[in-house]
This record gives structure tokens, sequence and C-alpha cells, in this order.
């Protein structure tokens, strides 16, 4: 069994490194943009090197996954090992297939774009199997851990800094494409990613109260916690239930609290981060 899961993984990763390599070679190299990627260092470089893109980026990556190594540790783990070596590879694989490719939308702006879509569902696929396609997710890390750089802003910083260099090869139409690809590059790649972990914390108060409660702990298998309140008009005390659930719970759950109470007052926060214990254990924290 642990073998047919380590095959499944490398199958899945594999699959989302070639999204990634696809949309680096057919998008991003013909855009000629310098998104937030080591790929994006590389596309610049060759410029200067007489070495191919898929070769400088196999080059940064071991570089770079060589410091990450000495500063860092071996935390980065086999799987961002793998896909940012195998990346380079199916670029030049690519690059071999079609040695005299251009664009297939025959505009810059729109290959960034395309970029961007594809990029991200590779990423939020490596993201979702705890891996990444390192370069610059290694270079954040690094900032984080000796300039004390949050993780995010630090990754910004790594991706405006790649999205600058552009500047050093082509024009300045060149260098906003790049900033704002890298910008965009970021939102898109947070919707496909926390957007689709957020959680919701939902407070109903309504005198079907125990049905709504068995609800939640015996068909969504979730915890909850029930509060008094007090209602401020006529003084009158209620019983609160506050469970949180994800996407398909709260539309499960919304719709057994339209059927049961229409009239249940109910209250939605979106939640982003959780302790471990709450995810793993939930009645621990509610009960």
């Amino acid at each position: 069994m642990k073998k047919l899961a380590f095959i499944k993984e490398i199958i899945i990763l594999t699959l989302a490194t070639s999204i990634i390599s696809a949309a680096v070679f057919f998008f991003l190299m013909p855009s000629h943009a310098s998104v937030s990627s080591i790929a994006g260092l590389a596309i610049v470089l060759a410029n200067f090197i007489p070495l191919s893109v898929s070769m400088i980026t196999i080059i940064l990556n071991v570089f770079l996954l060589i410091i990450g190594f000495i500063t860092c540790g071996p935390e980065f783990g086999y799987k961002t090992v793998y896909t940012a070596l195998l990346m380079p590879v199916i670029m030049g694989v690519f690059e071999k297939m079609f040695p005299d490719f251009q664009s297939l939308t025959g505009d810059a702006t729109l290959d960034v774009v395309c970029y961007i879509f594809f990029v991200s569902i590779g990423i939020a696929i490596l993201f979702n199997r705890n891996a990444s396609s390192g370069g610059i997710d290694i270079v954040a890390k690094i900032l984080n851990k000796y300039l004390r750089i949050d993780l995010g802003k630090a990754m910004s910083i790594a991706g405006l800094c790649v999205a600058g260099s552009s500047i050093l090869a082509y024009d300045t139409k060149t260098l906003m494409l790049s900033i704002l690809g890298t910008y965009f590059n970021g939102m898109i790649i947070d919707h496909f990613i926390f957007d689709q972990k957020l959680k919701r914390r939902v407070c109903i108060v309504s005198p079907f109260e125990k049905d709504i409660r068995e609800f939640i702990v015996t068909e969504l298998h979730s915890g909850a916690t029930i509060y008094k309140a007090i209602g401020a008009y006529r003084m009158k005390e209620h019983n609160e239930i506050i469970t949180i659930v994800d996407k398909n719970e709260y539309q499960k759950l919304m719709a057994f609290v339209d059927k049961v109470d229409p009239q249940a007052f109910v209250t939605v926060y979106k939640v982003s981060e959780m302790q471990y214990m709450a995810k793993s254990n939930p009645e621990r924290i509610f009960d």
C-alpha cells in the first residue's frame, strides 16, 4: 500500500510540474516577462548567457537547493527536490520538440494571463501535496529565517526582484508586464490555494437548537459549542450554536437550517487559520 501511495504521489507531482513547465514554455517564454519565478529570471539571463532557459533554470534551482540545505537544513523534503529538478528537464524536452516556438496567442499580455492561470493550477496541486516548485520558495524561506520577514512578504519581495530584472534585457513595457503579472499571479494563487481552504464560523440562534446541534454532530460529523446569549431588546435568554465548517459542510448546514427554521438568526465569519488541534479533533475544543 505504501508503494502504491508513493507511486500515486510521484504521478501527481509529475503532472503538476508538467503543467507548470508547459505554462512557462508556451506562455511565459514567448512573452519575455519575468513573472515571480526562477524560470522568469532564467528568461532574462538567457539574453546574456549562451545557455537555454531550461539549462539556466536547472543550474539556478540546484544552486538554491544547495544554499537552502546549508542555511535551512533538510526541511524541503524529496518532493521539492524532485519538482525543482524535474521542471527544467520537462522544459528542455519542450525546447527540443518545439525549437522555434513563438507564441500560441500572438500577444504578450494574453500570454502572461494564460501563464498565470495554468501555473496557478499546477502550484495549487503541489501545495495540496505539501510540495512546491522550489526556486522562489527557497529564497523566501532563507529571507524568513535570517531577516525575520514573513513568508508571504518574502515571496512578494523575491518575486518583484525577479520582475524588476526584466529591465536589464527588455523595454519598459515588458518591465510593467512583469510587475503586474507578478502581482496578479500572487492574487490568483491565493485564490486557488488559500480561498479553497477557508473555513466558516457559523453562529446560529434558533428555537430548534437541538435539531441543528444533532445535525452538526451526526450528519456533518463536526463539533459545536453552545453559549447562553441574551437579546438586548427583550432581554430574553437564547442558546447560540457556534460551529466551524468547510464550504461543502456550510452549504449542507444552511440547507438544513432553512428547512427546519427559515427564521433562524445566522451570522457567518470566514476563518483562514485554526490551531492544529481544532482541525484534527474539534470535539476537544468545543466539548
